[in-house]
This record gives C-alpha cells, structure tokens and sequence, in this order.
C-alpha cells in the first residue's frame, strides 16, 4: 500500500499521524509514489487520509483549520501526480482506462491506532450519534475536495458502515 512505498521512498512513518507528517514534509514522495503507481497501470490512487483525521491532527497541536487544510492537500496531491502524468501521456486516460483520484477515510479504529480498526470494538464511543460526528467534518471536506470517489477502508464496525 501506499504506506509501504512512502518507507521504501524514504519516508519516515514513525508517528501516530505519518500521513499528516508525509503531507507536510514529504509531498513529494507521495506524489512519487502516486505517479509509480499510475505509471505501473492503477487505474485508481488512494490519498494519504486513512488515518488523518481532524481530531488527531487536533491532539498533535494544529488547529481545527490546519487539519482540514491537511485532508484537502491529500487529494491535491493526487490530482497533481495525475496531471503530472497526463501531461506526459495524454493518450493513456480513456473513458476505458480512467485515472481516478479516491479519497480515503479510515475507521475510527484506525484513529485510534490499538488494533480496533479489525475488530470494530470501540466500547463506549461505538454509538451511532459518536461515529457520526467522528466522520461528518473529515467525509465533507475531502468530499469538498473534489475526488472522484472516497474509499471506505477497514470498516468492521456494523453502525460504522452505516455512518459510512
């Protein structure tokens, strides 16, 4: 996945948070590591959002409107490595072959970076009204963004995926 090719890039993945930190330091290899995959024949790349979410870049110290502006970055990046390409083959997108951006939301498991993310236990915060307000503000802003989808990864909590 995209975490894998960041490390094999060089990106330092060690924090709760590396995709916020590989958006701020390290555009650069995310946009790489899009493009490899474009070039490779991906028909589909994935942002790094899965486990960005408004409220851990909150507990990391950035405003409520840094970690908002973090999330749309995710998808400018990946529209950025689709350009790029295009640009330099811009025969290879076709109704039969489109390049699409995803943006991807993670589970509130995957927050919470204890394992919970495969088992959908979530004790007390497991409440349709938490999951709710735990996704609203991320899903409106990436959806604001512009992707041409978003991908729900890892949900295995049933109210979850009906947040979702």
């Amino acid at each position: 996945g995209l975490a894998t090719e960041l490390e094999a890039h060089g990106a330092d993945l060690n924090d709760p948070l590396w995709s916020a930190k590989c958006i701020l330091s390290s555009p650069h290899l995310i946009r790489k590591v899009h493009l490899d995959y474009i070039e490779a024949g991906a028909n589909i790349i994935i942002t790094a959002s899965y486990q960005a979410t408004i409220q851990g870049f909150e507990s990391k110290g950035f405003s409520k409107e840094q970690g908002e502006n973090l999330l749309t970055k995710s998808v400018e990046i990946a529209h950025e490595a689709r350009e790029m390409f295009l640009k330099q083959h811009p025969d290879q997108s076709t109704p039969l072959r489109p390049i699409l951006v995803a943006a991807s939301i993670g589970s509130y498991g995957a927050y919470l970076a204890d394992g919970s993310e495969y088992s959908g236990d979530y004790g007390e915060a497991g409440t349709l009204e938490f999951l709710k307000d735990f996704h609203r503000r991320r899903l409106q802003v990436l959806a604001e963004a512009r992707p041409d989808l978003i991908a729900f990864e890892t949900i295995p909590n049933k109210l979850e995926a009906q947040v979702c």
